[in-house]
């Protein structure tokens, strides 16, 4: 089966002050790169404005209310000094959620082996009931709710490989025992949380920090001997992948260092713990990634490893 990839323009349509690193090009460098002819395999889907309930399956009404009032006629709204809405947020971020959960329904129907969504605004960082870290809602964490309670999956897994925690993640399974949180990520940095302490109401949320400079090995000991033996004993019917690729050395806002081809080896060890456990099913979304060229050579070479996988 193929590689389903879920996009849609209005991602273009939501635009953030000028300056700000989660901008218009980010995703505009990511399509260029999905046109290269390895990529013509790919199943191509529009992302769907999503129901409302989607959204409700991790956030209140209140809080999505005052999102959807939040998005302004003309200009832009702040919603915290980092995160803004554009008179085209609220389709932008209806479509990422969509995206995802359209991507975990092909996925378990069999429509397709894997999927990658290619939207913005990311997700990983919105909690239960505040908009954070350029993110409006929990597009991972959806995913995974959509999963275990429309299509009644035992367990679902997610995995955070960005550079910054994904504390809205984390936040939003946190009193889900059927969902396995893991995250590698830099600290300190920015959310500030993610310790190693923190383990979830039920024990399913699992926390590796990584201090500044290390590169791609110890990443590669943090995934290979502690998160990916964590989610094959937790066997998973779906990993659900908060794919970030702001660890990359040259990205301007951290510094763990990763090369690109230390996300293809970790999709790469993702997909065959997925094969393992779950019978390769795997759906990634967009998270981080804010150097430009970076970004562009790391995504393909996720979405490379996915097609070898589907």
């Amino acid at each position: 089966m193929a590689t389903a990839l879920f996009t849609h323009p209005a991602s273009l349509h939501h635009v953030n002050p000028p300056g700000h690193p989660e901008r218009v090009a980010r995703l505009e460098t990511v399509m260029r790169a999905l046109e290269a002819p390895e990529f013509a395999g790919l199943d191509r889907r529009e992302a769907p404005v999503c129901a409302r309930q989607e959204i409700l399956r991790c956030h209140p009404a209140t809080y999505v209310d005052r999102i959807e009032a939040a998005v302004p006629e003309t200009g832009s709204s702040a919603l915290d000094p980092d995160t803004h809405a554009s008179p085209g947020s609220w389709e932008a971020a209806t479509r990422a959620v969509g995206g995802c959960t359209a991507a975990v329904d092909a996925v378990l129907s069999g429509e397709a082996g894997n999927a990658f969504v290619a939207m913005r605004p990311p997700g990983h960082h919105a909690e239960t009931a505040t908009a954070m870290g350029f993110c409006l809602f929990g597009n991972a964490a959806i995913a995974a709710k959509r999963a275990l309670d429309f299509h009644g999956l035992a367990r679902v897994a997610v995995v955070d490989f960005d550079v910054h925690h994904g504390n809205g993640t984390q936040d939003l399974l946190s009193g889900e025992e059927r969902a396995l949180f893991c995250s590698s990520h830099q600290m300190p940095l920015y959310p500030g949380s993610g310790s190693a302490a923190e383990t979830g109401a039920f024990g399913n949320a699992l926390n590796v920090p990584l201090e500044p400079m290390t590169g791609g090995a110890g990443m590669r000991r943090a995934w290979g001997e502690v998160i990916l033996p964590a989610v094959e004993d937790f066997r998973p019917d779906l990993i659900v992948i908060s794919a970030g690729f702001d660890a990359h050395a040259d990205d301007p806002l951290a510094n763990l260092n990763w090369s690109t081809e230390d996300f293809a080896w970790v999709t790469r060890a993702i997909c065959e713990v997925a094969d393992r456990v779950c019978r390769a099913r795997v759906v990634s979304t967009l998270e981080g990634g804010y150097d430009l060229d970076a970004l562009a050579a790391s995504v393909a070479a996720h979405v490379n490893v996915l097609m070898e996988a589907s």
